[in-house]
């Protein structure tokens, strides 16, 4: 894990006050690979393809896997690869099995603004434009070892080109409507229109962020959703 030092950042969405402030706190240097993840599955059965509950995990979990403990018929290609079509129960209890816990989006957003250089890549041009190519990218055959991926100011591999990532409030970026309409509100959907309380509204890659987490169920895989690992720092 490393340090990503506490600061202030202004987010997508924000309330009143345009900046939000983030602690100090430690996060995993690369997100959660195919071997680390069989290892978890080893000692902890009830999360393996066979074992686990609907509720927890829809049809798709583990896709790629051949069985319960191989994942997939070219081993050596993808074991440092991130592990994907993971639900956000099952990278929940991975975390919590290793005494850590996954980032809230404002960590994560706040970490993911790092450049190569820079700890905020805000004004980056650049930067965005190589977050917005590989969105618009087709997911490869085989994903990248998380090793070979792009490297960020503090030293964190893959928050930017290698997969999407869980957090821990991913639901947080869902729309609420004024108060006295919320009962009538559908929570499932990220409203197009909301973009008018954006904060940043020349952070695209933002907005695909939000939008995607949007759609998601905490049971929900998908072929190119991973996570990594945080952790808080002891007072």
């Amino acid at each position: 894990m490393v340090l990503v030092k506490g600061g202030t950042f202004v987010p997508l969405y924000g309330g009143d006050s345009t900046a939000v402030k983030v602690q100090s706190f430690l996060l995993d240097v690369y997100p959660v690979t195919n071997q680390q993840y069989l290892d978890f599955l080893q000692k902890n059965p009830a999360w393996r393809k066979s074992a686990v509950k609907k509720i927890f995990a829809d049809q798709n979990y583990l896709r790629g896997w051949e069985t319960d403990l191989s994942y997939g018929p070219n081993p050596e290609k993808i074991s440092n690869s991130p592990v994907v079509s993971v639900s956000w129960f099952a990278a929940k209890a991975y975390c919590e099995c290793q005494g850590k816990r996954l980032a809230t989006v404002e960590e994560w957003e706040y970490a993911a603004m790092a450049s190569e250089t820079k700890a905020n890549a805000a004004n980056d041009e650049k930067f965005y434009q190589r977050s917005i190519e590989w969105y618009s990218q087709p997911n490869p055959t085989y994903l990248p070892p998380v090793q070979q991926s792009f490297k960020n100011y503090y030293g964190l591999y893959g928050m930017i080109g290698l997969v999407w990532e869980w957090t821990q409030d991913f639901n947080s970026a869902l729309l609420i409507g004024e108060s006295r309409a919320n009962a009538s509100l559908d929570r499932q959907l990220f409203c197009g229109s909301g973009s008018s309380g954006a904060k940043d509204t020349k952070n695209y890659v933002a907005f695909m962020r939000y939008a995607f987490r949007s759609s998601l169920k905490a049971n929900y895989t998908v072929s190119n959703l991973g996570f990594r690992c945080a952790q808080s720092l002891q007072p």
